[in-house]
């Protein structure tokens, strides 16, 4: 890569992370990346959808059309490092998943496709609100329209050993959805439950009922289910509560097993409820497909690593995180692969985390690379 070209994405990094935005509202984060390539490229088609866009470069004599995807949302963490010359300036907002690494890694290849040129037309998809899963399935028509043959993105890891390309044929990221489940009775007075219909006892049996469904037996693949919250009542000593939720992420390594828990979830859920005389609403939030990637599409990252002289890694399971390009694999083949950038960095989603600046020059010479495969 180009030394002037890794300077000015250092800088575009820096200033994303400085000024991070929340799945579906990542206005500003939009605007400057187009300002970015606007400035500094000339022959790239600029197209502006809303609420992502897409950089289009064609070849004068295109033997494909091949895309990459980077995401731009951010989560709503509050950073902890005081040491960054370029923290967030917005109070519990931060970028702690790397994704504006991941969008200065896709903006330093535009540039320098539109400085050397290539003999495939690319497609620089920015995506918005992959952390909630909603962003992604927003883009696959449009890249379809662009007859898109394969499409590649990359995420970074806090792994070992550094500089490995992480590497999966098939499943790579988990499917999982977030699943509430809301039941309503009626209050009443502590000293007198038998009066009312309380939530407590039912959400709590479904609560600990749920080790026995992901049971290991009971399923194919990694199944899990984690309680991220329950809310029944208040601390309120002369009141027995009407309302409660338990709030579980689902995840699998197939789609059908996440469904097939789902199913476990709600049946018994109903169960419960009934029993209880209570009314019982289930709702569901942040869906992911599993994140599939094509052999010969990881053969082509494999073959990149290699020229490149980077060490590979064979990843044995897929990564339990889910990742919302699932959504444009199911139409076009492509792969999703890791960069290590050392185990003894933060892990994702840490409030100390910050993405390694060390990968990006790696990482668009492996999507360099990938595009002469």
């Amino acid at each position: 890569m180009k030394k002037e070209n890794l300077e000015k994405i250092l800088t575009l990094r820096h200033d994303l992370h400085r000024h991070p935005e929340l799945s579906m509202e990542e206005s500003w984060t939009r605007g400057h990346l187009m300002d970015f390539l606007r400035e500094h490229t000339r022959n790239l088609e600029i197209v502006d959808q809303g609420r992502w866009f897409y950089a289009l470069y064609r070849a004068p004599s295109p033997r494909g059309t091949t895309a990459f995807r980077a995401d731009f949302d951010a989560l709503p963490i509050e950073e902890d490092r005081p040491d960054l010359p370029y923290a967030s300036t917005v109070p519990g907002v931060a970028h702690k998943c790397g994704h504006d690494g991941h969008a200065a890694t896709l903006a330093g290849l535009a540039l320098e496709v539109d400085q050397d040129g290539c003999d495939k037309n690319v497609v620089f998809l920015f995506q918005h609100a992959e952390e909630i899963g909603a962003g992604a399935r927003e883009t696959v028509e449009k890249l379809v329209e662009l007859g898109v043959e394969e499409c590649y993105a990359y995420h970074n890891f806090s792994l070992d050993p550094p500089g490995a390309v992480l590497v999966r044929e098939g499943v790579m990221h988990c499917a999982s959805t977030g699943m509430t489940i809301a039941m309503t009775g009626a209050v009443t007075h502590a000293s007198m439950p038998e009066k009312g219909r309380s939530p407590a006892l039912p959400l709590a049996r479904l609560a600990c009922a749920l080790p026995e469904l992901t049971a290991p037996e009971r399923r194919q693949g990694l199944v899990l289910c984690t309680i991220v919250q329950i809310d029944v009542g208040q601390k309120a000593f002369g009141v027995a509560p009407g309302r409660g939720e338990l709030s579980v992420t689902v995840r699998a390594e197939h789609e059908a097993e996440l469904d097939a828990l789902v199913d476990d979830i709600r049946r018994l859920a109903e169960q419960l409820s009934a029993q209880a005389g209570l009314a019982l609403e289930i709702t569901f939030q942040d869906a992911f497909p599993e994140t599939r990637s094509t052999g010969w599409c990881v053969d082509k990252v494999r073959s990149a690593a290699g020229a490149l002289g980077l060490p590979l890694v064979e990843a044995p399971a897929p990564h339990r995180a889910s990742e919302d390009l699932g959504h444009i694999l199911k139409a076009v083949p492509g792969c999703s692969f890791g960069i290590c950038a050392g185990g003894d960095r933060p892990d994702l989603h840490a409030d100390t985390y910050d993405f390694p600046d060390g990968i990006l020059e790696e990482a668009v010479d492996l999507y360099r690379q990938i595009i002469r495969q």
